[in-house]
């Protein structure tokens, strides 16, 4: 009798003890949530992310730029395919080109995946497949000498591989596994005060080169600055710290450069878009686009800024920062846009678009001005 009752108070206790187990695992840190809260795009309460538009949630209300014209365009999608072993493309947020129209796409799916297809939309290679730098993809970029740059949110690392697609680069450091992820604010909490430490990111964004190979990076949501590095990799300077101020920033999502070395920042949570010059001084301050998801600018000589907000509206700005037009919609079908995360542009009229929330990269060809669009829309 007395054996009967040790083991039966032996069993409650290791019941107790498994419930207790469980419950304290709720809080513990998954992907996107605890720990990594915030690391998801357009979770209402993230920095620059509006509500409206997040999941479940319609487009908040539109008002088109004053006197800017509605863009015509006609819209493609299902360019690139993959294998049926290889699997689906996930979330894409990130796009790229190279000079051979070889297109980069940066995926979230049940791993990070950066894939390469050729101009038909064959698929090619995966980069940097299983990659240690690997854990929450951003975006993808291609400088002027093909090189292909990782950005990845998740392990704080950049990765810049050669055409060839061997590792010659890496900026930042993945934080160390033994010690797990870092520690992220929690959803209401204030968000930390940024400015960061040398090289080492916080949650950056994305990345930009001046016509001199120097490198620009956005060091987006947590430190929210922007450091420039020197072509080699070496730290040289960053600016920043968040807030509202010329120079101050609020998730830094988007960065590039046009052909001056003048330096364009999506400063998201602020609604505007920063402009420095390559020694990160100040010069200019953009808005009335909404939160500036992503952004992107045409090869020269007649360069331009192509912006995107969440709720399915790609801008066209000169570069003094005049809205000269617009285009699209929110939405699912071909030609409306969900959660644009990056552009590429390859020219005035042809950009290519990275959505999220349609798993999707589409093709947007713009009509010249009095065109109609033909179809796909």
């Amino acid at each position: 009798m007395k054996r009967a009752i040790v083991v039966l108070m032996l069993a409650c206790g290791v019941s107790a003890l498994l419930a207790q187990q469980q419950q304290q695992g709720r809080g513990a840190a998954e992907p996107g949530q605890g720990r990594g809260q915030g690391r998801g795009e357009g979770r209402g309460g993230a920095a620059g992310v509006p509500a409206a538009g997040g999941p479940g949630a319609g487009p908040a209300a539109f008002t088109p730029p004053p006197g800017a014209v509605e863009l015509q365009y006609d819209a493609t999608a299902g360019i690139v395919k993959l294998p049926p072993d290889v699997g689906t493309l996930g979330e894409v947020v990130g796009v790229a080109r190279n000079s051979k129209g070889d297109f980069f796409i940066y995926t979230r799916a049940e791993k990070q995946h950066l894939y390469q297809f050729d101009r038909t939309g064959k698929f090619m290679r995966e980069l940097g497949k299983g990659g240690y730098f690997q854990d929450f993809a951003h975006v993808v970029r291609v400088d002027k000498e093909d090189n292909i740059w990782a950005v990845d949110e998740g392990s704080n690392m950049i990765v810049k591989f050669n055409p060839a697609g061997e590792v010659v680069m890496t900026l930042g450091r993945k934080w160390e596994l033994v010690d797990g992820r870092p520690e992220q604010p929690q959803r209401g909490a204030p968000p930390p005060p940024g400015g960061g430490r040398g090289a080492n990111f916080n949650r950056q964004t994305d990345v930009a080169w001046n016509p001199q190979g120097e490198i620009f990076v956005a060091d987006g949501y947590n430190n929210a600055r922007v450091v420039k590095f020197a072509k080699d990799g070496d730290f040289v300077k960053s600016v920043g710290g968040r807030g509202t101020n010329p120079l101050e920033f609020n998730t830094p999502h988007s960065i590039a450069a046009d052909t001056k070395g003048n330096i364009y920042v999506a400063d998201r949570g602020n609604n505007r878009i920063q402009v420095l010059d390559s020694d990160l001084n100040f010069k200019a301050e953009w808005k009335g686009f909404g939160a500036p998801w992503a952004v992107c600018i045409t090869p020269g000589p007649n360069e331009y800024l192509f912006t995107a907000d969440p709720n399915g509206h790609i801008y066209k700005l000169d570069l003094n920062g005049k809205i000269v037009g617009w285009l699209g919609k929110y939405g699912k079908d071909v030609g409306e846009f969900m959660w644009i995360h990056e552009l590429h542009c390859q020219s005035e009229t042809e950009l290519y678009v990275g959505e999220i929330q349609n798993w999707r990269m589409q093709k947007i060809v713009i009509k010249a001005q009095g065109q109609r669009a033909t179809g796909g829309r």
